[in-house]
């Protein structure tokens, strides 16, 4: 009678894991939309030639006229400067590596329990709406920034990384420049304010 016994079945249905979350509607929607703007943004650099011409720097003779540069070359070299602060930044934190374990394990905190959410969070019995997830989650923000090193190095590498940016757009002569009159563009990480499910949605 053994013989006449069914085989049990051997499949088992994979678990849950990063690759399931990265194949989801709302992560697919994010990652297309951050690429995407990533892309958008970077087409918009100027050439880091241009942008390191020693034939162009001149010390101002007044403040205003350093205000005034710092005003011209930020909207001709923006993404430029955006990408200078960024590496500031990423050394910063590369120098410091137990501060980029925090801000790791924090983003992973926002993508998670926000960003990639398609469902309520349910904690304790009791559901929690995006409005109480997006609060919950600044104000832990908040005391993880202030009650670690984080913060202070975060402040001091965009501190270092802005005076970089005033000192060579005040010393850079604009007189050579053609400023496009375009309309703003639309910062890449907008869509940011809202869950990924409405992301989704709107993608």
């Amino acid at each position: 009678m053994a013989g006449n016994v069914a085989p049990l079945p051997t499949t088992v249905p994979p678990p849950q894991s990063a690759t399931a979350v990265a194949a989801s509607p709302a992560a697919r929607a994010f990652f297309a939309r951050l690429y995407d703007g990533a892309r958008d943004g970077l087409s918009q650099r100027r050439p880091w030639a241009e942008l390191a011409d020693r034939n162009q720097l001149a010390k101002p003779e007044s403040f205003a006229e350093a205000t005034g540069r710092i005003r011209k070359n930020w909207t001709y070299f923006r993404v430029n400067y955006v990408i200078l602060l960024a590496a500031v930044l990423a050394i910063s934190l590369v120098a410091h590596p137990g501060s980029l374990i925090i801000l790791a394990m924090l983003l992973s905190g926002w993508i998670f329990l926000y960003l990639f959410r398609s469902e309520p969070l349910v904690l304790f019995g009791r559901t929690y709406t995006d409005r109480e997830v997006l609060g919950g989650m600044t104000l832990f923000t908040v005391i993880v920034l202030f009650l670690t090193s984080v913060g202070s190095l975060l402040i001091s590498a965009l501190m270092f990384g802005v005076a970089i940016i005033c000192a060579h757009a005040s010393f850079r002569v604009p007189e050579d420049l053609f400023l496009d009159e375009q309309e703003p563009t639309v910062g890449f990480l907008s869509f940011l304010g809202a869950p990924a499910s409405v992301v989704a949605t709107q993608a």
